[in-house]
């Protein structure tokens, strides 16, 4: 009799969602308010409290709040936004929705951040903004680059889609910065499906974003709909439609009050995989910078020359043993949509792009899933280890 016993495939990532998110989602259903409404400001007001920041927008997705961010900058046709070409390629995309050129900036080996070296290699007098991505959820070098771009008058802004529960010199990614944008998509820390947050220091900036993203109108729907008086709204300005809904808000309430114990168990299996795979030599495993802590969204692992195969050929002998990892992080000036943005070497995004993998972690991973990653990876590495 042949044994037909399928052993589950170890995914990349997997949310740690239950039944108090089920039941909040169901409870803003009844409601029968399940647009932007009461549970939106609650969510606002939760994660800006949690993460320091004076004020939090919610959007519908981290793309949107990026988009939103560099339109309250004022940035424009004739404006160079430098970033990261080691990113998602939204980071790229969100500039050239504004009509501003994207400048491609290299990154360090070891954090795969942006540094004050990269950015200023690349400065020009047409250089507005520089976008900060926490590339995996590991903090950039923010004193360094404030410090530069401060005495040339560039504003900075933090793609932190990876980031919530990161830490800068002890305060969390999102405190004390004019804009961070961060993101709820399902492959981040926490999620609400879909979904993002704009936090500020500004007051005036958080009540232009609340416009922005609700089509310019001078008041919410939700504000119209709690008034006692005729309430007639104006369109101040040309906006969009960028709001999050009660239903995911109600999810993120619940997913924040776990934010602690999901970065906890996200560094201890990395210091777990650091210490299982340390015997094959050169392997470099993403760590906290000297400034800071990573919450390991993302538990990428750059592989050494000496490695007897592909990063390729490792997520295809991965995927044979059941094992679900992804390639490192992507690099858009490779990709033909960013085919026709000019840029100079970008030698260390390039190894990292085709050199890194990475490894699955989630909050509910068992030692049993984490071994079967390690002990694949200990097999391709062969003699080597």
């Amino acid at each position: 009799m042949t044994d037909t016993t399928v052993v589950p495939t170890v995914p990349v990532m997997r949310p740690w969602l239950g039944p108090e998110e089920a039941e909040a989602a169901a409870a803003a259903v009844a409601s029968g308010w399940v647009a932007q409404g009461p549970r939106v400001v609650e969510f606002e007001r939760a994660v800006a409290d949690q993460l320091r920041a004076v004020d939090g927008v919610a959007v519908s997705s981290c793309t949107a709040g990026l988009h939103l961010a560099l339109v309250v900058l004022g940035i424009g046709p004739g404006d160079e936004v430098i970033v990261p070409s080691l990113s998602f390629i939204a980071s790229t995309n969100v500039v050239r929705y504004v009509g501003a050129t994207p400048v491609f900036a290299d990154v360090d080996l070891a954090t795969a951040n942006v540094t004050p070296e990269t950015i200023d290699a690349v400065r020009t007098p047409r250089t507005r903004a520089v976008m900060v991505v926490h590339q995996g959820g590991t903090p950039a070098d923010l004193d360094g680059i404030r410090a530069l771009c401060d005495r040339h008058g560039i504003a900075v802004m933090e793609d932190a889609a990876c980031a919530i529960g990161a830490e800068h010199r002890g305060v969390p990614i999102g405190g004390g910065s004019d804009l961070v944008v961060l993101s709820f998509h399902p492959r981040k820390v926490i999620t609400t499906g879909e979904g993002g947050m704009v936090l500020t220091t500004r007051p005036e900036w958080g009540a232009r974003l609340r416009r922005l993203r609700e089509h310019g109108m001078s008041v919410s729907a939700a504000e119209r709909h709690g008034s006692r008086t005729v309430t007639l709204e104006q369109y101040l300005e040309v906006g969009f439609n960028y709001r999050m809904t009660d239903i995911q808000a109600a999810v993120g309430i619940v997913q924040l009050a776990k934010l602690d114990a999901i970065v906890a168990t996200r560094r201890a299996r990395a210091g777990r995989y650091r210490e299982a795979l340390a015997p094959i030599e050169g392997l470099a495993l993403v760590d906290d910078p000297p400034w800071g802590r990573t919450n390991y969204q993302s538990c990428w692992a750059l592989l050494p020359s000496s490695f007897p195969s592909t990063r390729d050929e490792l997520l295809q002998h991965l995927l044979d043993r059941g094992v679900s990892a992804r390639r490192g992080i992507m690099a858009s000036h490779l990709e033909p949509a960013c085919a026709d943005i000019a840029h100079g070497p970008l030698p260390v995004t390039e190894r990292i792009a085709n050199d890194s993998l990475i490894l699955p972690l989630f909050h509910e991973m068992t030692d049993a899933e984490q071994d079967r990653v390690v002990e694949a990876i200990l097999e391709a590495a062969g003699p080597t280890r």
